[in-house]
């Protein structure tokens, strides 16, 4: 049996889904833009991944937001 993934790790996903909703990108779009594999961006908006910080940056930049802004909306 897995165990639920991690609290922050699930906002965090939310709060990637939510910005890249915004723009209207699909998880491939924004994959692209942020220079990542479509599945490890789905498994990170589902929280079943943890992103390094260099891939939080990543994705920030992508989103066109401050990486601690993106950390911001987890709280």
């Amino acid at each position: 049996m897995n165990a639920a993934p991690p609290l922050l790790g699930r906002q965090f996903g939310k709060v990637v889904r939510h910005w890249r909703r915004q723009h209207r990108w699909s998880q491939e779009a924004l994959a692209e833009r942020a220079d990542l594999n479509r599945s490890y961006l789905g498994e990170i908006e589902r929280g079943d991944a943890m992103p390094s910080l260099d891939t939080a940056a990543k994705l920030a930049r992508a989103l066109g937001v401050k990486l601690s802004e993106l950390i911001t909306f987890c709280e």
